[in-house]
């Protein structure tokens, strides 16, 4: 079976993990090209994998018929032409989250990706970890009962820059790293929110606020189905990456996510320490492997795809709402953003 060329669009952070996933771990595919207009991104990277081709300009790389499908990571005001243009030009496209900053621009990408008839996955690793997929599953087999309460954590480390936590740019901090959380809820909850309000706060990197963002956030919201959630999420976790999910259910409750990185305990006079997880690529990394696995098996064997556009959709709606309820403070319906 040929293998899948893969070309990634955008080479910040997160494209590199893509980039180097593709490159090294997928035996299925083949990273041919990436674009990014920072040759002092580009160029590093490139002499770090073998046989890949540098574009500094996306609509290029597009162009390349060595390319089936591609990888969107560019910052996420920057989706919508970029997802449209490579769904133009006939590739599968795997794009980062958030969709885009608004639902009438994920719209107008979905309607585009329809109509070319491509692939369109989006990039939720936590369906991948096998600790979510094992609770998805007791949950499915009814081990809990019905689940009837669900509280997500995902804590960062430190901020983001300034540039970046721009909600001009990345949709700021509930929209951009609310969403997993937003997303995972959803999913194992088997069911949408209806209304959320929110809270936030800025007290360690006051900062943050001369770009329109907060540092931390607290959200309460309440499922069409009765079912209650909280989300947390907080750029200040100094101890390192916590990312954790408890579901109550009526006959039971799941916990998943971990703290310690090294199976190793030290134990003196002082007490008990062990290390904990560092951030994302440690605690994800062989998610974001199988994602892009699962994106490269849709595409050769027929695979069908885990999550859908309106899974995203949805996913985006929650978090619009609830960045609305904290600006107007308010308990704000998800159906009112439309």
């Amino acid at each position: 079976m040929a293998r899948v060329g893969i070309g990634v669009i955008g080479l910040g952070r997160m494209g590199q993990v893509y980039g180097y996933h593709v490159a090294r771990q997928i035996a299925t595919a083949k990273l041919v090209a990436v674009a990014d207009p920072r040759t002092e991104v580009t160029e590093p990277f490139a002499a770090t994998v073998s046989d890949v081709k540098i574009y500094t300009d996306y609509q290029a790389l597009l162009a390349d018929p060595d390319i089936d499908a591609v990888i969107v990571t560019t910052p996420t005001h920057t989706h919508h032409d970029v997802v449209i243009a490579a769904a133009q030009a006939g590739k599968a496209i795997f794009c980062e989250k958030p969709t885009a900053l608004t639902l009438q621009a994920t719209d107008e990408m979905l309607e585009a990706v329809k109509k070319a008839g491509v692939l369109f996955l989006v990039g939720f690793m936590r369906r991948f970890d096998k600790g979510y997929v094992a609770a998805k599953q007791r949950i499915d087999a009814g081990e809990i009962g019905k689940p009837v309460t669900i509280r997500s954590i995902g804590r960062d480390p430190f901020r983001t820059s300034l540039e970046f936590a721009n909600p001009a740019v990345s949709g700021g901090l509930i929209v951009d790293m609310g969403i997993h959380d937003f997303d995972i809820i959803r999913w194992l909850m088997h069911d949408d929110v209806e209304r959320v309000y929110s809270e936030v706060s800025s007290l360690v990197y006051p900062e943050l606020q001369t770009v329109h963002d907060v540092d931390s956030a607290q959200i309460v919201m309440r499922f069409k189905q009765g079912g209650l959630g909280n989300v947390e999420v907080t750029r200040t976790a100094i101890y390192g990456y916590d990312i954790r999910t408890e579901i109550i259910g009526s006959e039971g409750t799941l916990q998943v996510g971990y703290l310690q990185e090294t199976p190793l305990l030290v134990m003196n006079k002082r007490g008990i320490t062990h290390d904990v997880v560092p951030h994302f690529p440690q605690r994800f990394g062989p998610a974001y492997t199988a994602q892009i696995e699962h994106f490269v098996d849709c595409l050769t064997i027929g695979k069908t795809p885990m999550l859908t556009p309106a899974d995203a959709r949805a996913a985006l709606q929650i978090g619009l709402a609830a960045t609305r309820s904290h600006l107007e403070g308010r308990v704000v319906y998800v159906n009112e953003i439309q």
